[in-house]
């Protein structure tokens, strides 16, 4: 029990060491890294509920977009990294940083769809991943809308 709790207090604290280190201009190219590659697994999954049904590749995408949900990308929102540029100038509002009740509850919905969705996906049934599919994007959508600058 001692050496799981010493192993547990190493850990966070070579977490805040490395997240102290990162560079804003780096978190913000990680996380749009993140959502990027997120947004391509939507796609995926998005043509093959409505078109051909492939499960193997929704199965593939689902559990990408899982990975990356369940990840700490939250961690990647640093003090400095409301503004200024990764590939690209950040998009993340600035009530992100202020309103951590609302982001919460954003992050933990997302997570939980995600985790659904990679569930649904892998029991291969193409109408049950279509009614996930819209779950998740509607998670996707509600933090775009109170979080990202539009452009």
């Amino acid at each position: 029990m001692k050496s799981k709790l010493l192993l547990a207090l190493v850990s966070l604290t070579l977490a805040g060491t490395a997240a102290a280190q990162v560079k804003p201009e780096d978190a913000i190219k990680w996380r749009q890294s993140g959502y990027g590659f997120m947004a391509w697994n939507m796609t995926r999954i998005k043509a093959n509920v409505e078109g051909t049904y492939n499960k193997e590749e929704v199965v593939k995408a689902a559990n990408a977009i899982q990975a990356i949900a369940n990840s700490g990308m939250g961690a990647l929102y640093l003090p400095g990294t409301d503004k200024g540029t990764g590939w690209e100038k950040t998009r993340v509002k600035p009530e992100f940083f202020t309103n951590r009740d609302g982001v919460n509850k954003a992050a933990l919905a997302f997570i939980k769809e995600a985790n659904e969705m990679a569930k649904v996906a892998a029991a291969g049934d193409a109408a049950a991943t279509k009614e996930q599919f819209g779950k998740l994007s509607a998670t996707c959508k509600g933090c775009h809308d109170d979080f990202k600058i539009k452009d």
